[in-house]
């Protein structure tokens, strides 16, 4: 029986593995192909397919300059009646159109650029709205995995400072929860595309946009260097992260 049973599952785990392995396999490809079909077209030296292939687009990238150049945890110790007021508002981004946004920050940006300054480093203003309902989530559920007030109690009793309670004791116990907020922060940042266009700003993706206008082949080609230097920095990102829970743990 014992036997029977080991076979069973030493069947079972094979079958899991090579299920695992199947969707790997599927999502690699939904994710690659498109990804070498656009690096295809944008080494083609012609309209036709079997052209020789050439870096000429690549290269043409640098000819263009515009290309390169703790609330909640308060909320959880002091306010608890409040929980749902803050969820509400950090979430409400998410139910408003970006377009009604921008109706929104239009005003804010007209007075920043006639007072102060019209840099596109502006728009992280906007895109901390933007990325708020993602990253409260997170975080909500990073902290509801650890008993903050019975930590901060115990820091606090210990002499710890408002501010040591936070870096020394919050932060490092929900490392994985502000690692995931700042990977769906970047991911977020680097495709966003409406804010920018309405409030006549020149990020990436506009920037992609117009180019696409001008020279299909350069815009496929920078298309594909940001995919790549966007995964480069999540993984990055997250390679930074676990070394830190290794080396604290």
């Amino acid at each position: 029986m014992a036997a029977v049973t080991a076979s069973f599952q030493r069947s079972r785990r094979a079958r899991l593995q090579a299920f695992r392995y199947v969707v790997l396999i599927a999502a690699a490809i939904f994710f690659l192909v498109p990804l070498l079909a656009m690096f295809e077209f944008s080494t083609r030296s012609g309209n036709d397919f079997n052209t020789p292939r050439t870096l000429t687009y690549w290269r043409q990238i640098f000819d263009f300059p515009d290309l390169v150049a703790a609330t909640m945890v308060w909320v959880r110790l002091k306010l608890k009646s409040l929980s749902r007021i803050v969820e509400f508002i950090c979430l409400l981004p998410l139910t408003i159109p970006a377009i009604v946004l921008v109706v929104g920050f239009f005003p804010m940006y007209q007075w920043m650029g006639n007072n102060f300054s019209d840099n596109i480093l502006t728009l992280s203003f906007a895109y901390v709205i933007l990325v708020l309902p993602y990253c409260y989530r997170a975080l909500d559920a990073g902290l509801g995995a650890i008993d903050v007030k019975t930590l901060t109690e115990a820091a606090r009793s210990l002499g710890a400072s408002w501010f040591t309670v936070m870096w020394r004791v919050i932060v490092p116990n929900i490392s994985n929860a502000i690692l995931n907020a700042a990977l769906l922060s970047v991911a977020l940042v680097l495709g966003e595309y409406t804010i920018a266009q309405n409030l006549l700003y020149n990020n990436l993706q506009v920037e992609i946009a117009q180019l696409g206008r001008a020279n299909a082949g350069v815009s496929i080609a920078v298309a594909v260097a940001s995919l790549l230097f966007a995964f480069i920095l999540l993984v990055g990102l997250a390679f930074v992260g676990r070394r830190r829970r290794q080396t604290s743990g």
